[in-house]
């Protein structure tokens, strides 16, 4: 389940571009190998929430693009011995009948000044973000060169099947 929350009103987004921004979380998720109900909460907000709760939760004082609030804890070496985790989860992990992953931070209107910065369309963007905090959800991160480049390879890899592509 995907619980969506738009608490911003710079953009009006339409039932398609909230469909398929769903379905790139989906698709992630069963990319990862989640293969149990799950709980994703997205929250659309602009420049100014986001960079309130940046300050709030990270000390960092200033507007970003997409921030990712996991539930679960992976241990760091599980992550990247192999280049792609396949993620199974047994009963430990559910709270009930789902597992409840984290919540998503999505600043549209950091999304549209950087569909604009980098040449490609809102949607793509948006999609981009939303996978790359899913990847973070579950575990991945891009602190050093090694884990940068498994995240970036992930995501684009997603990107291609989801057939979302660079304009």
């Amino acid at each position: 389940m995907i619980y969506l929350d738009d608490r911003q009103e710079k953009y009006k987004v339409d039932e398609d571009f909230i469909k398929q921004v769903k379905n790139a979380i989906d698709f992630s998720l069963k990319k990862e190998g989640v293969s149990v109900p799950y709980e994703v909460s997205l929250l659309f907000v602009d420049n100014e929430e986001i960079r309130k709760i940046n300050s709030d939760n990270r000390g960092i004082d200033k507007e970003t693009d997409v921030l990712s609030f996991p539930m679960l804890d992976f241990p760091k070496d599980k992550v990247y011995k192999d280049v792609y985790l396949n993620h199974s989860f047994d009963a430990t992990f559910l709270d009930g009948e789902e597992l409840v992953l984290g919540d998503i931070v999505l600043s549209l209107e950091k999304a549209m000044e950087q569909s604009k910065e980098f040449n490609h369309s809102f949607l793509r963007e948006a999609c981009y973000l939303v996978v790359h905090s899913v990847l973070h959800l579950l575990g991945y991160d891009h602190m050093d060169e090694e884990e940068k480049k498994v995240m970036r390879e992930r995501e684009e890899e997603v990107l291609d099947e989801l057939n979302i592509k660079r304009d």
